[in-house]
């Protein structure tokens, strides 16, 4: 298969298309050719691509920075000798000023297919800032690793932020050019968007569902995001982000575990599937302990679970990670109403709201958890509806 970058770099068909154009570059440290060049390299090596700039998002252009909340600096570029333009510092939307340094803008972003993951709230900045000063986006395609599954509730009216900007369900299974299209319509913004798609791409493909293996590297799009496990299990474990417990930060495997110090895991995963055993089929769970060396519970022992989804017979139509994860945290709560389990304080630049209630893009989760008469089958409804809304809604803009 070919990359939107590598049909750039393949043909001229579309590079000529920028002839005289001052071309900028939106990308991180995934933004690799499928020979793992980088983007930007190839681009600048490019005879006829005229390179004056580039933007990094979150994690930087490099992807060195490790956490959340931490910030990257402007800087001039050492080999190229252009600006490179910090979307994650003391702005997260394109100045006017920055802007006007292009004509064109190329992105190359490799996304999970979760809302909260904050490349494509960059994204759309991009778009509404090129559309405010006409301005030519292309975005590069690349593979939604995660696949076409969808899979939790869209952000409500009121509950917007930095990781949810627009109504989007959490697993949209939706590649980025196919979410710039959608943004475009959904905000009808008046601009020159092209998405050059992917030769070979089969979205459904059991071999992989999403990610074509065995055809590209696996290039971490942020320093946690390390393995396809973390891609498929992100969607239900980020929620942990908004908890006391520990979501695997510190160890080699982010994103994947659950746990806490104080808690046994193994009995309450057995509550959590005798509460909900349509939640919890579709992955194997293995009990486990783990110590994390930094962030939540740093240097204590955590009981604990790993998710594991990276054997021959995996299905994601089966996996459910949102679910799992809520059943999970309503399980502790009704083993001990009194858990101190939501975290508190700033997160993601907000500070008035509870930090769960800005990655569900609502108060209804945590509600519910902490309802000690609300149901499986109340959450159930409410997610199938959105689910089955979403899936409506994006029938239009799928490319593959």
């Amino acid at each position: 298969m070919l990359l939107g970058i590598d049909q750039v770099i393949s043909s001229s068909d579309f590079s000529q298309r920028w002839s005289g154009a001052r071309v900028a570059f939106l990308g991180h440290a995934a933004s690799v050719t499928r020979d793992g060049i980088h983007s930007m390299d190839a681009l600048a090596r490019h005879p006829e691509v005229n390179l004056v700039c580039g933007f990094g998002p979150q994690h930087g252009m490099r992807s060195e920075k490790q956490d959340n909340m931490v910030e990257s600096d402007d800087y001039q570029d050492p080999v190229l000798n252009i600006p490179v333009y910090s979307l994650y510092g003391e702005t997260r939307k394109p100045t006017r000023k920055m802007v006007q340094n292009f004509d064109v803008l190329l992105v190359d972003l490799q996304d999970i297919g979760a809302r909260v993951y904050t490349y494509s709230t960059t994204l759309f900045y991009m778009l509404d800032a090129c559309s405010e000063m006409s301005r030519s986006v292309w975005v590069l395609d690349r593979p939604n690793p995660a696949g076409r599954v969808v899979e939790g509730t869209i952000l409500e009216k009121g509950w917007e932020s930095y990781i949810g900007e627009v109504p989007l369900i959490m697993r949209h299974g939706l590649t980025l050019g196919e979410l710039a299209r959608w943004y475009v319509d959904q905000k009808e913004l008046d601009i020159d968007l092209h998405v050059l798609q992917m030769c070979g791409y089969h979205p459904d493909d059991p071999h992989g569902f999403g990610w074509p293996q065995n055809q590209l590297a696996w290039v971490n799009p942020s320093p946690n995001a390390s393995s396809i496990n973390m891609v498929r299990c992100f969607p239900g474990t980020v929620l942990l982000e908004g908890t006391t417990l520990s979501e695997g930060r510190g160890t080699t495997t982010p994103l994947e575990l659950a746990g806490a110090p104080d808690l046994d895991f193994k009995r309450l995963w057995s509550d959590a599937i005798e509460l909900a055993p349509d939640w919890m089929r579709g992955a194997i769970i293995r009990p486990c302990f783990f110590e994390p060396t930094f962030d939540k519970h740093y240097g204590r022992l955590c009981s604990g679970i790993q998710i594991h989804t990276d054997f021959d017979h995996f299905n994601p139509y089966f996996f459910k990670p949102f679910r799992l994860v809520l059943g999970l945290l309503k399980a502790i709560r009704r083993r001990d109403p009194g858990y101190h389990l939501w975290r508190k304080g700033p997160f993601e630049y907000e500070t008035d709201k509870w930090p769960i209630d800005i990655l569900t893009g609502s108060s209804f989760i945590r509600r519910w958890v902490d309802d000690p008469h609300a149901t499986v089958a109340d959450m159930e409804e409410k997610i199938s509806l959105d689910e089955a809304s979403w899936l409506s809604s994006r029938t239009e803009f799928l490319l593959y």
